[in-house]
């Protein structure tokens, strides 16, 4: 699954840069502003992993607050946008999140991880590196799927287990079918855990913008949330 996890999103890559930022309001006027309001305004000589980079747009506002950004991602073509997006000024690499991570210990202060972890299906591997990798007391900032949401999308669910859900992604006049697991609430809390003192979930609302330029689908998530957000902190090993 992981290989079509990769090309799917290396076939999205062409436009992914403009359609998320520009045309998705469910990223540039839901998920992003949830997730900017638990960063500081300044990040000066912060040292901050983005893990699950996509085309780099964390990565740049991260430069931009004046943080040291590392910045990974399973895709190839994902990880050519985000350098040409980020001009050299953050490191960008192609790692896979389900692996061992090519870092030292207590390298980061922060990991923020947008909408990715969804595309995993067992957190423990991931969770133990991201624990190793921040200096103690570092912060997990994550965002992924709602599970109450998700559920829907299954003709058979069965909340209570990690499933295989097929979405599928209308982009340039191409559907392209993108999968991910949806796994229960109690799940997401229990592998965060595991490593991390969970100390905010929040979710999400959309912003007045969203609702002026689409009134029924602001109403929806204001109804029924499409993310969550966690923001934890490291536990001693």
């Amino acid at each position: 699954m992981k290989e079509k996890i990769i090309e799917t999103f290396n076939n999205l890559s062409a436009d992914y840069e403009h359609s998320v930022d520009h045309e998705n309001l469910y990223n540039s006027e839901y998920e992003r502003p949830a997730m900017l309001a638990e960063l500081p305004e300044r990040m000066d000589g912060l040292r901050i992993l983005d893990a699950g980079c996509a085309a780099g747009w964390y990565a740049l506002e991260l430069m931009k607050r004046g943080a040291a950004v590392t910045a990974i991602d399973v895709s190839p073509e994902m990880v050519s946008s985000a350098i040409r997006r980020t001009g050299g000024g953050a490191e960008v690499l192609c790692v896979d999140l389900e692996g061992e991570l090519p870092f030292k210990d207590a390298s980061f202060d922060l990991v923020l991880s947008s909408l990715t972890l969804h595309y995993i299906k067992d957190w423990t591997k991931t969770f133990e590196e991201f624990n190793r990798i921040l200096n103690p007391g570092g912060v997990l900032l994550f965002s992924v799927h709602h599970p109450f949401t998700d559920i829907k999308l299954l003709e058979e669910a069965h909340y209570f287990s990690t499933e295989l859900v097929i979405d599928k992604w209308k982009k340039s006049g191409k559907i392209h079918e993108v999968p991910f697991y949806r796994r229960p609430l109690n799940e997401i809390f229990a592998k965060t855990l595991e490593h991390f003192s969970i100390k905010e979930v929040i979710e999400p609302k959309p912003t007045q913008r969203f609702k002026e330029l689409a009134p029924e689908r602001y109403e929806r998530l204001m109804a029924e949330p499409n993310f969550l957000i966690i923001k934890a902190v490291s536990c001693p090993s």
